[in-house]
């Protein structure tokens, strides 16, 4: 008989202080870090994702961070194949998943649906219907997915459409039935703040960016990769193209990175309040020694 084995997932929004909590913990449990971060998975991305240093890891070993160039393509499905690699092929070690990609994390802990991937002559032909047809089509297939789409988003209804003629099913259903792919069980943890703290401290990290030369950063990576980078859809990346190319003054980049940064911290916020799962501490009302500590007793009694 298979033996569940355990792991923590350590979430919260941007800024909020996950680092410095999952290195204490990771040092208590003698445990590996798995980054659970969509931006820090690209190579040369490190002021503008606040990524680990060498420094701050204190010898614990991480992965999936410095993985892909930021011209390659990197999806949930990557990495959820990524990290249930790590950890079926290591059943023995203690790992915890860090970061604030709600989407990732879940696609290991809940699993992901199974989809087609995208088929090309399919592709074409959609491609060649107008709206109005493609519509129809839509909604003849699939009703219940359709009329959560707006009438002109093609690539979703693109989409709706090619799962049916792949599958003869609906997304609506295929995509609800996730598969998980690891035998673990996860504590899940979250960490918050009050909001005006949290934002406060977003504020100051965005202007420590700027004093460790993010604008470098962006401009030197910019050079070699050019729109890709862009595509990225990166905040603090972003901003700092479109100031580049003459768009915006640098305050106002730097003014729009702290405010594209609060409100992705909310919508993190959001996303983890919806799991029921976690359990959360304040880091306004609780020191992290506490924190830690709390945790370690929760991993070492939940069977």
């Amino acid at each position: 008989m298979n033996t569940l084995n355990k792991a923590i997932v350590i979430a919260g929004p941007t800024g909020v202080g996950k680092t410095k909590i999952s290195i204490d913990l990771a040092k208590l449990l003698n445990a590996e870090i798995i980054s659970s971060d969509s931006a820090q998975v690209y190579k040369g991305l490190n002021i503008g994702t606040a990524k680990i240093s060498e420094k701050e890891k204190q010898g614990v070993e991480h992965h999936l961070i410095d993985i892909v160039e930021p011209i390659a393509k990197y999806s949930v499905g990557n990495f959820e194949k990524d990290v249930n690699r790590i950890l079926n092929q290591n059943p023995e070690k203690n790992f915890m998943l860090v970061g604030g990609t709600g989407l990732y994390i879940n696609s290991v802990t809940n699993g992901l649906s199974v989809l087609p991937e995208a088929d090309k002559k399919t592709r074409e032909y959609l491609a060649s219907l107008d709206n109005q047809t493609l519509l129809e089509l839509a909604l003849k297939y699939d009703e219940e997915a359709t009329k959560e789409i707006h009438p002109n988003n093609r690539v979703r209804l693109e989409r709706v459409v090619e799962v049916f003629m792949l599958t003869n099913k609906k997304f609506s259903e295929l995509s609800k039935k996730n598969i998980k792919n690891n035998n673990f069980k996860f504590l899940k943890i979250a960490l918050e703040r009050n909001r005006e703290e949290l934002y406060d401290r977003i504020n100051k990290r965005v202007d420590i960016m700027f004093e460790e030369s993010l604008v470098k950063e962006v401009e030197n990576l910019y050079k070699i990769y050019g729109e890709k980078l862009y595509s990225l859809n990166i905040i603090g990346y972003n901003e700092l193209i479109d100031y580049f190319n003459g768009l915006s003054s640098l305050e106002e980049a730097n003014y729009k990175i702290k405010l594209n940064s609060r409100h992705y911290a909310k919508r993190q916020f959001t996303w983890f309040k919806a799991d029921k799962e976690y359990v959360w501490f304040n880091l306004s009302e609780v020191s992290e020694e506490e924190v830690v500590k709390r945790v370690h007793t929760l991993f070492n009694i939940k069977s």
